[in-house]
């Protein structure tokens, strides 16, 4: 596999980079190293760099914000795509949405056209293509309330296109399959009045910064919420709110994040929400379901 890409790099204008160190690019910033990593430039060179892995093993790196990379990193081939898969545009009555596009942008690029029902994406860190995948959302609204369709390409370097209604969108997952790749996202849009979009925005930033620790090296909310539960107050209820587990810790501002202090590794963090779902489970019977998507080997 990496010997395939070696022998097409310079032929690229996408940029490979060999045994590199994946977890700085998370925003837990820790964990081990990729054997490749890709950041492809266009879909032309999409296709390429599939057939030269041939279902070898690949993942699709978005923001970075909802990913732990196991301290021994991942055997495989980490995408992350590049400058054409970074887009917004409107076309008729549709608003065409690249996957590597940052959910923040998109919802600017809205409020600066005056499309309302956007505004929700300003409060997930995330890029577009990982908020389909897991149907993000936040604030009362998910990505399946504007979705129309997405563009897709597969291990085959087959391009086709996927309606909502295939796409099983429920609470944080969706059918899309590891091996097909997100390139690009078509929602239906209205447009509204600018202010009321532009004061939904300002009081979904404040209440983020109220309630969570958005500026501590963190993954955002770390467990899926139990149906009509909330997976902070369970934590919180089981005694685990600043709990410890080497250099990780549990935010004493929204029990549901986990901390990386700044030293520690990807093991911590792991263990860390290991006990966590220990003690809710010991506590109410309820066993919590990860969030974050933990990558690699032990």
């Amino acid at each position: 596999m990496s010997s395939n890409l070696l022998k097409i790099e310079k032929k690229l204008k996408s940029k490979i980079y060999f045994n590199y160190n994946i977890g700085r690019l998370t925003w837990f910033r820790t964990g081990g190293v990729a054997k490749a990593l890709a950041i492809v430039e266009n879909s032309q060179e999409l296709e390429i760099i599939l057939n030269e892995i041939n279902n070898s093993n690949f993942y699709i790196l978005g923001a970075g914000s909802n990913l732990l990379i196991r301290d021994k990193g991942f055997n495989g081939t980490i995408i992350k795509l590049g400058k054409e898969f970074n887009s917004l545009n409107i076309k008729e009555n549709k608003l065409e949405v690249g996957a590597a596009t940052s959910d923040l942008s998109l919802s600017n690029y809205a409020l600066k056209n005056n499309i309302e029902g956007f505004e929700f994406f300003s409060g997930i860190p995330g890029s577009i293509g990982g908020a389909i995948k897991m149907n993000a959302g936040c604030f009362g609204s998910e990505t399946k309330d504007k979705l129309d369709s997405i563009e897709i390409f597969n291990i085959k370097s087959e391009k086709q296109i996927i309606m909502r209604k295939d796409i099983n969108l429920n609470y944080r997952s969706s059918n899309i399959k590891i091996n097909q790749i997100i390139s690009k996202a078509i929602f239906n849009f209205n447009y509204g009045n600018n202010k009321i979009i532009k004061d939904k925005m300002e009081n979904i930033k404040k209440r983020r910064l109220l309630s969570q620790p958005i500026k501590s090296r963190t993954s955002g909310s770390t467990f899926k919420n139990p149906p009509n539960m909330f997976a902070a107050k369970l934590i919180e209820d089981s005694g685990c709110k600043g709990m410890t587990f080497g250099n990780a810790y549990v935010s004493e501002k929204h029990a549901n994040f986990l901390i990386n202090n700044g030293k520690a590794t990807a093991s911590d963090i792991e263990n860390l929400g290991k006990k966590i779902i220990d003690k809710v489970y010991n506590k109410f019977n309820i066993k919590l379901d990860w969030e974050v998507k933990i990558l690699g080997d032990f």
